[in-house]
């Protein structure tokens, strides 16, 4: 690759200029040293950060390290709360919108350069126009309540491929080059289908949804033991909310192609959602793992998480039991706080039950990819508690929406006012 070598060509190990700002720092000290000097010492410090993070990503087959961060190229992804110790709710929700957005419109804008002829990548096993067309429809309903929370609406009343043409036009001129750079770097795909575009797109945008939740459950957790329930019941219906608009994007991920799927599947083994850390945070934050669970390759697979629980991390469920206990909530506040927490344990039991019905589809009986044993897995893990003895039955027949789905419109008005 000549781009490629012609930039190795001129790096130089040394040729930075250590020892003009090892001076400089000498001359004055490091307390008085010019703001100019070290805003420029930042920039260069970003850039071999963002280039280390694309390495890390790109070299992961190569180092060993191939896994489902590293396919999803999530550490390239500005997602909520990954850039602060203590993140704030308020902003992680506008960088969750932001980000939701800018996957879908990328996405959207891929399937129309494909139509356009402005693009011959991933040029296998194309879909149908029909298919497209459903994407543009499904993605568009998916999009919609973050797109309008964003300041990004879809034109009302357009045809869905030119409703996706102008989406895709004002979420190109919102962009930040931030969020542009962002996008070129974390869609690489390990073959050339058509649809693993899509399903990796798709993924990100589950993943921003998990990171969302994450920090809005530690502030719940915050929240209850602090005895301010309303808040709490509040945070939790919001975070049922960021659920149900993420679960959406099942609908659009169930127009790919099963022949694709199995194609490019070949060539993942060792990334698996069930090594999604966001994930297993939730499902933490929420109640302690049983020690089966936490031993399981699910947890082992993210150490971090694990070690947390071992450290005995405060649990949604143990805050609620120790408010309890410390006669800090009244009988109609627990009843509130106890409904709310049920509702968001009935959405997180069908998201499972959404994912175990779609991979069914995709994949039968076939075994899973990060060493699991696929579809057995997923229905063996769909019915783990959420809040213990809180959780409803769910509805084991509940599947993806059909392919056509309802009207972009839908559940609009559920989604307005969401707290997370």
């Amino acid at each position: 690759m000549r781009e490629l070598e012609e930039w190795l060509a001129t790096l130089e190990k040394n040729d930075f200029p250590y020892d003009a700002v090892v001076a400089e720092y000498h001359r004055v000290g490091k307390h008085f040293v010019d703001e100019e000097l070290l805003a420029e010492l930042s920039h260069a410090r970003e850039g071999v950060r963002l280039l280390a993070r694309f390495l890390d990503t790109a070299l992961d087959k190569w180092d060993g390290r191939y896994d489902y961060r590293t396919y999803l190229a999530l550490d390239m992804l500005p997602l909520p709360g990954s850039e602060d110790e203590t993140p704030d709710l308020a902003a992680a929700r506008v960088r969750h919108d932001r980000l939701v957005v800018q996957l879908t419109a990328d996405l959207l804008r891929f399937e129309l350069d494909v139509l356009d002829g402005r693009t011959r990548r991933f040029p296998e096993q194309r879909p149908d126009a029909k298919t497209v067309a459903k994407r543009f429809h499904l993605g568009l309903r998916a999009v919609t309540p973050m797109s309008r929370r964003a300041g990004i609406p879809i034109p009302d009343g357009a045809e869905d491929h030119a409703a996706a043409r102008a989406f895709c036009e004002r979420a190109e001129q919102d962009r930040r080059p931030e969020e542009e750079l962002a996008l070129r770097l974390s869609d690489l795909p390990v073959y050339v289908v058509h649809d693993e575009y899509m399903f990796i797109r798709v993924l990100q945008a589950f993943e921003t949804a998990f990171a969302l939740l994450t920090v809005a459950l530690r502030v719940t957790i915050e929240d209850i033991a602090a005895g301010r329930v309303k808040e709490a019941v509040g945070l939790l219906r919001g975070a049922r909310t960021t659920l149900r608009e993420a679960a959406r994007y099942f609908s659009l991920l169930a127009t790919m192609q099963v022949e694709s799927f199995r194609t490019f599947r070949l060539y993942t083994e060792g990334a698996s959602a069930i090594q999604s850390r966001n994930y297993k945070l939730v499902e933490s934050l929420c109640r302690v793992p049983d020690e089966e669970r936490l031993d399981s390759p699910a947890y082992r697979s993210v150490p971090e998480v694990r070690a947390d629980v071992l450290a005995g991390q405060t649990t949604l469920g143990r805050a609620l039991h120790d408010t309890v206990a410390g006669n800090r909530i009244g009988p109609a506040e627990l009843k509130e706080l106890k409904e709310a927490m049920q509702e968001f344990a009935a959405t997180l039991m069908q998201w499972r039950q959404t994912h175990y019905s779609l991979a069914v589809r995709m994949l039968g009986e076939a075994s899973g990819t990060g060493y699991t044993e696929g579809t057995p897995y997923l229905d063996a893990v769909r019915g783990i508690p959420v809040f213990g003895d809180l959780d409803p039955d769910p509805d084991p027949d509940q599947g993806p929406e059909p392919a056509g789905g309802p009207s972009r419109d839908s559940d609009h008005a559920e989604s307005e006012g969401q707290d997370t």
